[in-house]
C-alpha cells in the first residue's frame, strides 16, 4: 500500500522515514521473507504475522526504542514500497542521551543508495526532533555492507567487543561505531 509524504517525519529526494504502524505486516513480512538470503546471518526480522505484530508493537509502545520505515518515494514498480528499516534501540535519556541503531534493507532495494540517504534523515531525527545526543552502531566484523553504511554516514570505528551479542546460536564479535551530534 503506497503511503502518502503527508506520513513522512523527514525525506529526502529518494526516500521518506515514517513510524512503524501495525498495518505494515503484511508488506513487511513479505519484504522480510523474500530477503531472507540477503539477511542472514547477519539479521532476523520477523516472517510471520504474531512476531510482526510483537516487533512492531515494542517499537510502537516502547519509549525506550523508535523503530523507522525507510520507504521509496518515486511512482515506479516500487513506489511507496517499505525498502528497509532503521530502528533506534536502548534510548537512554538524561546524562546519556543515546541509542543504539538497528538497521536492515529489503532485497528489492539493496545496493541502490536509499538506506545511506535514510540513515542521515534518522540520524538528523534523532539529534533534532529526539535531542539524542550520540547514536551506536554495533556491526558483526564480517558484514562489509553495514560497515559501509555506518562509515558512509559519518560514523567512526571505537572498539572491538568480542561475544557482544548472541546471534543465530552464537556470541558473536561486533566492532563499535559511533556519532555524537557535535560531528554532524
Amino acid at each position: 500500500m503506497p503511503h502518502t509524504a503527508s506520513r513522512y517525519l523527514a525525506e529526502g529526494p529518494r526516500v521518506g522515514i515514517r513510524h512503524f504502524s501495525y498495518e505494515d505486516g503484511a508488506e513487511f513480512i513479505a519484504r522480510a521473507r523474500e530477503s531472507k538470503d540477503l539477511h542472514q546471518p547477519w539479521l532476523f526480522p520477523p516472517t510471520t504475522d504474531a512476531a510482526y505484530a510483537g516487533y512492531a508493537g515494542r517499537l510502537i509502545e516502547d519509549r525506550s526504542k523508535a523503530g523507522f520505515l525507510v520507504c521509496e518515494k518515486d511512482s515506479g514498480e516500487h513506489g511507496g514500497a517499505i525498502a528497509g528499516f532503521i530502528n533506534i534501540n536502548n534510548i537512554v535519556e538524561g546524562g546519556f542521551q543515546c541509542g543504539a541503531l538497528g538497521y536492515g534493507v529489503f532485497a528489492h532495494a539493496a545496493g541502490r543508495g536509499l538506506m545511506r540517504e535514510a540513515m542521515g534523515l534518522v540520524v538528523d531525527h534523532a539529534f533534532g526532533p529526539m535531542r539524542l545526543h550520540r547514536l551506536e552502531i554495533n556491526v558483526q566484523p564480517g558484514n562489509a555492507a553495514s560497515i559501509a553504511l555506518a562509515r558512509g554516514a559519518g560514523f567512526r570505528l571505537e572498539g572491538f567487543s568480542p561475544n557482544m551479542i548472541y546471534i543465530d546460536g552464537a556470541w558473536r564479535d561486533h566492532e563499535r561505531w559511533a556519532i555524537t551530534a557535535e560531528m554532524r
